[in-house]
């Protein structure tokens, strides 16, 4: 189909739907991705020639897509609600600021270290919503609470939650992680450092900045490499989760040096429970889940038995009416016992099983586990569905490539390097999640930068990066922030300086990109 304006704004009216529905009418993400499936799906009958086959096999290659990401969002929300029924999540929340009398070193143990921890493990607005009111405890107030838990895990979302965010780039794009993978961990790791300044700078201003810049720049250091080392080794399930672990760790060391053992304005240390509990016994879900993630990925013969075990659909050649074909192919594979998805739900029963053994669950706290874990996931795995549908039915439909076409010429290969991370915060921003940005614009991404001859891993990981940073801006993970600090009716106070904050990250992605294809990041 020719590049015409009228064809170009007709691809892009699904994605006009989400904006307009999400940013103007302030509707869900499963609401507004219904209503932009639906668009999609009248586009692409009416003025992009797909049939009712080509339609129907879209839409079951969208589902199979949708259970690899639904997977691992069911499971990590019930990995994460065990613990916090438990009571651990709070203890190790507790604990961290008791190490240090340092203002600043506090903030940042709880709303950069803690909340990337959280983001690794949770996601999903966890890290907001435990990390915020565990800083107002501490002295800060509501709105540097609000500020420091959203800006300090930016740089976790994308491999938190044991890669689901990636795992969605991987599923849209149908690439391997071993290829796209690096790129985006790099960007990241490098960003956890401006992330950390941001939080310094909320916290305790100039001085602070000054003060806690070694802490700082040690600590992204250990993170942005073990990050890296992580994902180039194949285990981006454990990428964020084991380099805030590490950075944990190191947080722990700097905190016993004479640098951060004196009084930096301090705050009162909140009240510890009269029960006596275990650290490592808090720790252990998290360190079952490490455990289980390395074995299954570093035991060849362990990972071939439970990757023998998958499902998935082969999928005839498709053609549009109007000329775009489809090649045969076989669907996304779900590894059933393999699963990172898998591996969860085995470290969530060991979990329940060992909290319950210390006693540490009250009664009926398996079925509120439950009942959390369904009511958090019911809705973003709505949006999911829907948008994953929107997202093939484009690309199927050839509907992706026109409007890769029209960007390609609009930007041009010099400034698009530049324009790739801002497309992914604004899809983070918009619909709140980072999953559902790579679900909008990975395939337009992706296509954008075949077209340009630009690197497409390179591209992908400023798309990936771009929304992973964006999704501390948005408006739903602000609102859960305030709602937990008493400033439900004022999210506006917190708003405008999230946005102030949070650009700049993304800014330093884009330069990352540009310097990156300036040093021959370009195909």
């Amino acid at each position: 189909m020719p590049l015409t304006f009228l064809n170009w704004i007709l691809a892009f009216s699904p994605v006009i739907v989400v904006l307009v529905l999400m940013l103007g009418f302030r509707w869900g993400g499963s609401k507004a991705g219904a209503f932009a499936w639906f668009t999609a799906l009248l586009a692409a009958f009416f003025f992009f020639g797909a049939g009712f086959e080509l339609i129907a096999y879209t839409q079951v290659k969208a589902i199979l897509l949708s259970l690899d990401v639904l997977y691992i969002v069911w499971t990590a929300l019930l990995l994460f609600h065990i613990a916090d029924q438990a009571g651990t999540v709070r203890m190790i929340g507790q604990a961290l600021p008791a190490l240090t009398p340092d203002r600043t070193i506090q903030g940042l143990l709880l709303g950069w270290l803690f909340a990337s921890f959280l983001q690794g493990m949770g996601g999903f607005g966890v890290p907001v919503a435990v990390s915020a009111p565990l800083l107002v405890g501490l002295g800060f107030s509501p709105v540097q609470a609000v500020l420091m838990s959203c800006l300090g895990h930016g740089w976790a979302v994308n491999f938190g939650s044991l890669a689901t965010s990636f795992q969605t780039l991987l599923a849209v794009t149908n690439l391997p992680g071993e290829y796209l993978g690096p790129d985006a961990a790099w960007m990241l790791g490098i960003s956890s450092f401006v992330c950390g300044v941001l939080v310094a700078f909320v916290g305790g201003g100039w001085s602070g900045v000054r003060r806690t810049l070694p802490f700082v720049a040690i600590i992204s250091t250990v993170m942005g490499l073990a990050q890296y080392a992580l994902v180039a080794a194949g285990l981006w399930t454990l990428g964020a989760t084991g380099a805030a672990m590490l950075g944990m760790l190191a947080g722990f060391a700097l905190t016993r040096l004479p640098a951060y053992r004196h009084n930096g304005g301090s705050l009162p240390t909140p009240e510890q429970s009269q029960e006596k509990r275990s650290l490592a016994l808090a720790f252990s879900a998290y360190g079952i889940l490490v455990v289980l993630a390395f074995a299954f990925n570093l035991i060849p013969l362990l990972a071939k038995f439970l990757d023998s075990i998958y499902f998935t659909l082969p999928f005839p050649e498709l053609a549009t009416s109007a000329g775009w074909v489809v090649p045969a192919e076989s669907g996304r594979k779900i590894y059933l016992l393999g699963h990172p998805g898998a591996i969860l739900l085995y470290s969530s029963l060991i979990a329940y099983f060992i909290y319950a053994k210390a006693g540490y669950f009250k009664p009926g706290a398996g079925r509120k586990i439950l009942d959390l874990t369904v009511r958090g996931a019911v809705n973003s795995s709505l949006g999911i569905v829907a948008m994953v549908g929107m997202a093939v039915l484009m690309s199927n439909t050839g509907m992706t490539n026109l409007l890769a076409e029209g960007l390609s010429h609009s930007f041009g290969k010099t400034f698009y390097p530049l324009a790739a991370p801002f497309l992914g915060a604004l899809g983070a921003f918009i619909t709140g999640s980072n999953n559902n940005s790579n679900v909008l614009f990975a395939g337009l991404q992706m296509r954008t930068a075949e077209l340009l001859q630009l690197s497409v891993p390179l591209i992908l990981g400023a798309q990936t990066a771009g929304g992973s940073l964006g999704s501390v801006m948005a408006p739903a993970k602000v609102i859960v922030g305030c709602s937990t600090v008493g400033l439900g009716d004022n999210e506006g106070v917190v708003m405008r300086p999230v946005l102030a904050y949070g650009i700049i990250p993304v800014i330093g992605v884009a330069l990352m990109t540009l310097v990156a294809v300036w040093l021959g990041g370009g195909q």
